[in-house]
C-alpha cells in the first residue's frame, strides 16, 4: 500500500464478479476523497474496474498489470 492510500484491498484468487463486489462494498465504507489499492489476478477486472468507476463516478488513478497481477488505485469522488 501507498502512502497516499487509506486502505488495501487484496482480491488475488477471487473470480468476477467478486473483486467489483468487494469493492463496491469497501468504497462504499469510505469518506469522499480517500483512495483505495485493489490488487486482482482476474483479468476480466482490466475491463470491469475502469466500467465500475465510470458508472459510479470515482476517479481511476492508475492502472497496471505486472506478470498477471492487477493493481488499481481509486479515488472515491461520489
Amino acid at each position: 500500500m501507498t502512502k497516499q492510500s487509506n486502505q488495501l484491498l487484496d482480491t488475488t484468487g477471487l473470480i468476477c464478479p467478486e473483486p467489483v463486489m468487494l469493492l463496491h462494498k469497501s468504497i462504499r465504507s469510505m469518506s469522499l476523497g480517500q483512495i483505495i489499492e485493489l490488487i486482482a489476478t482476474d483479468p476480466s477486472t482490466c475491463r470491469d474496474i475502469p466500467k465500475f468507476c465510470l458508472y459510479l463516478g470515482h476517479k481511476l488513478l492508475s492502472q497496471k498489470e505486472d506478470k498477471g497481477i492487477f493493481y488499481y488505485t481509486i479515488k472515491k469522488l461520489s
